[in-house]
C-alpha cells in the first residue's frame, strides 16, 4: 500500500520595502530562495504558484509534498535562511495529510502534480452536526455531491486532511485549465445537500501555476530569465 503523505501549502505576501532595495540585492535574495526550493525539490514534490494579481494579501503559494513530516520542517527552516523570506510574511499555511475518502474509492495517497494552468485552495470546516449522522446517512448524502464532480472531467480534485493537525479539517485544491468551469462546478455544488453542513471554506485562494523563478519574478516584475530550472511545474 502507498505511503501516505504531509501536504503543505505555504502562501507568502513579500514586504513592499523590499520592492525598494537595490536591483542586485534583490536578485541575490531570489536566487537563495530558488536555490533552497531546487535543492528540496530534487527528491520531494514541490509546485509553486503565483497569486499576484488574484488576491491582496498574498503574492505566492508553494505546495510541498513528503512522507515525513520532518522533511516539511526542514524545508521551511532552509527556506527561512534565504534572503528573500527576511522580507515575506505567512498570510495563509495549511497543513495536511492524505488518507483513503470514507465516501469514494477514487481518494489518493499523494497528490497528484498535474499540469492545469490553475489551482484554487480552501481550507474547510464542517458543522458538528454533519459528524453526529450516521455513518451510512453521510456516505448517501455525499453521493450527490461526488456525481456533480463526475460531471466536470476537466477538474481534477486534490484533498487534504488536517484533524489533529491543523486549524481546518480539510484542504480542498481543484486544479483547473478554464476559471469558468470552476465557479460554475462550485456554484452547482452550492445546491447540495452536503453543502448545508459546511461551516466555513474560506478564504478561497486563485493561484496560477508557474515555475518557482516567475513567481519571485513576478514580485518585482523582472523579465524571465532562462537558466533556472522550474521543478516541473508550468512555465
Amino acid at each position: 500500500m502507498p505511503e501516505r503523505h504531509f501536504v503543505k501549502y505555504t502562501f507568502l505576501k513579500v514586504d513592499p520595502e523590499w520592492l525598494r532595495l537595490d536591483e542586485s540585492q534583490r536578485a541575490r535574495d531570489k536566487q537563495e530562495f530558488l536555490a533552497a526550493c531546487e535543492s528540496w525539490s530534487s527528491e520531494r514534490l514541490l509546485r509553486s504558484f503565483s497569486t499576484v494579481g488574484t488576491r491582496g494579501d498574498t503574492d505566492m503559494m508553494l505546495l510541498t509534498q513528503a512522507t515525513d513530516l520532518q522533511d516539511v520542517h526542514e524545508f521551511h527552516v532552509l527556506l527561512a535562511q534565504s534572503g528573500l523570506m527576511k522580507w515575506c510574511s505567512t498570510p495563509y499555511s495549511f497543513l495536511g495529510m492524505t488518507k483513503p475518502s470514507e465516501y469514494s474509492d477514487e481518494s489518493r495517497l499523494e497528490v497528484r502534480p498535474g499540469y492545469s494552468k490553475y489551482l484554487f485552495v480552501y481550507p474547510f470546516v464542517k458543522t458538528r452536526e454533519w459528524y453526529g449522522l450516521d455513518p451510512k446517512e453521510r456516505y448517501r448524502v455525499m453521493q450527490e455531491h461526488i456525481r456533480i464532480g463526475r460531471e466536470y472531467p476537466q477538474i481534477d480534485l486534490n484533498t487534504s486532511y488536517s484533524f489533529g493537525l491543523d486549524d481546518q479539517e480539510f484542504i480542498v485544491a481543484f486544479e483547473a485549465d478554464d476559471p469558468a468551469d470552476f465557479l460554475d462546478l462550485v456554484q452547482r455544488l452550492r445546491t447540495t445537500e452536503a453543502s448545508s453542513f459546511t461551516k466555513r471554506d474560506t478564504p478561497t485562494l486563485t493561484c496560477v501555476a508557474c515555475s518557482v523563478e516567475r513567481a519571485v519574478n513576478a514580485l518585482d516584475g523582472t523579465p524571465l530569465a532562462t537558466s533556472v530550472p522550474d521543478f516541473g511545474s508550468v512555465s
